[in-house]
């Protein structure tokens, strides 16, 4: 038997079976790691009829079968992620959403996009935690808590939590740029907005003892891709953050996506998800402290000075996304979006392969296309990298990519050996 954790997908006929070649969760170490949920009843395979409530309430009747099939409840989600068609259906969801999550509630991230699989208005996430780890016949620490916090220093909501810890994560609600004390948007552009996004996210970190340099994925959601240029500007100004940070030049993994719209018409909204070295309790103090992030880049995939090609904590390693760009030359490849999006795919093999590991080791994977119809094209290539269609997926619909790119795809990748000290 192997003291190693292992990669664990399953799947439920109480819900969809994937339009694709995906599973509908994918288990590793202390997280559950569910694909995407669509509006589809399971029994017909298609969207349910109805408005925008209807479809919200399939997607988490949805997500409730999965969850339920490998044991688990709800009050063991850790994240939900929203997309939504139209932002002005927010409110509809929240309806939906409520009934689901009457006294715990998770940490949140809303967005709209320019459109979804099957012509869905809302596709739900779902991060759940995982008490037993997937070590073979060999439970870890089932009794695990989760530690949920908000401050004051930074927004509230009825809807979240602003950070939920669960093993060795801290998991944070996306931040808009509300000012906390007047709980409304910062006055000024995309700079100031910004800068206050990323002071929220400090101020939730300042609040549990953790350090802005324990991020270790940044998703960014843009109104304007165009606007990046600025962004970059302020998110330069706050990575690195500390002098041993600076010393080796760490920077988080790094996701850019662009939005139709944000929640309040704000023009970037960001998200965190960050290193946990004390874990929760009931760890024991000798298993649980002192790990390390372990970052690192290849030269056979694209490099950036804003972003880390993978950065590793714990028992998962995070992908910056990637464009279809040959390393070689820097330069978009030349094709449509099969090329691209094999491009994409070559990427983050090379950056799997060069922390030795295996595509094998993916358990999830977001992919964003400029045109929701290229998902058939896409596939035929994504079936060579990933034959078994083990990985859990999401796949959105956004109004523009960097460098007018056809497709852009993270990923999150298994780290069985976890980071040092290694007991």
């Amino acid at each position: 038997m192997s003291n190693y954790n292992a990669v664990l997908a399953r799947n439920t006929e109480n819900a969809p079976k994937g339009i694709g070649p995906y599973s509908q969760t994918v288990a590793f170490s202390h997280y559950n790691n569910l694909s995407a949920q669509l509006p589809i009843d399971p029994q017909s395979g298609k969207i349910v009829a109805g408005g925008i409530q209807a479809q919200a309430e399939q997607c988490f009747k949805n997500i409730k079968a999965i969850v339920e099939s490998i044991d688990h409840v709800m009050s063991d989600v850790v994240r939900i992620t929203v997309f939504v068609k139209n932002i002005k259906d927010i409110d509809a969801v929240d309806a939906v959403y409520k009934t689901y999550f009457p006294t715990y509630i998770p940490t949140r991230t809303t967005v709209a996009v320019a459109a979804l699989p099957m012509n869905a208005l809302v596709q739900i996430e779902a991060l759940l935690s995982h008490g037993e780890g997937t070590i073979p016949n060999a439970p870890q620490s089932g009794d695990l808590i989760k530690l949920t916090n908000n401050t004051t220093n930074a927004p509230t909501s009825p809807l979240s939590t602003q950070t939920v810890s669960f093993s060795h994560y801290n998991n944070l609600s996306a931040q808009l740029p509300i000012d906390p004390k007047s709980g409304r948007l910062v006055v000024g552009g995309v700079k100031e907005q910004t800068g206050q996004c990323l002071k929220n996210i400090k101020a939730i970190l300042e609040s549990i003892d953790v350090p802005f340099d324990d991020i270790v994925k940044i998703n960014i959601f843009l109104k304007k891709l165009s606007d990046i240029d600025a962004v970059n500007e302020v998110y330069t100004t706050f990575f690195p953050d500390s002098s041993i940070a600076r010393a080796v030049a760490y920077v988080p993994a790094r996701t850019v996506v662009a939005a139709v719209a944000l929640p309040m018409d704000a023009l970037v909204q960001i998200e965190a998800v960050v290193s946990h070295g004390d874990g929760t309790p009931p760890q024991l103090i000798e298993d649980r402290h002192g790990l390390i992030i372990e970052a690192n880049n290849t030269v056979n995939a694209p490099k950036s000075a804003l972003s880390t090609q993978t950065v590793a904590f714990s028992h998962y390693n995070h992908l910056s996304a990637q464009l279809p760009v040959d390393s070689a030359t820097g330069k978009m490849v030349a094709g449509g979006v099969k090329e691209q999006a094999g491009q994409c795919l070559k990427n983050i093999k090379a950056i799997v392969e060069s922390i030795d590991h295996a595509m094998a080791d993916v358990v999830k994977v977001n992919i964003f296309l400029k045109n929701i119809t290229d998902i058939e094209a896409v596939d035929e290539v994504y079936k060579t990298f990933f034959p078994g269609g083990v990985p859990a997926r999401r796949i959105v619909g956004v109004s523009a990519l960097t460098n007018d790119a056809l497709i852009q795809i993270d990923a999150v990748v298994a780290n069985e050996e976890g980071t040092p000290p290694i007991a």
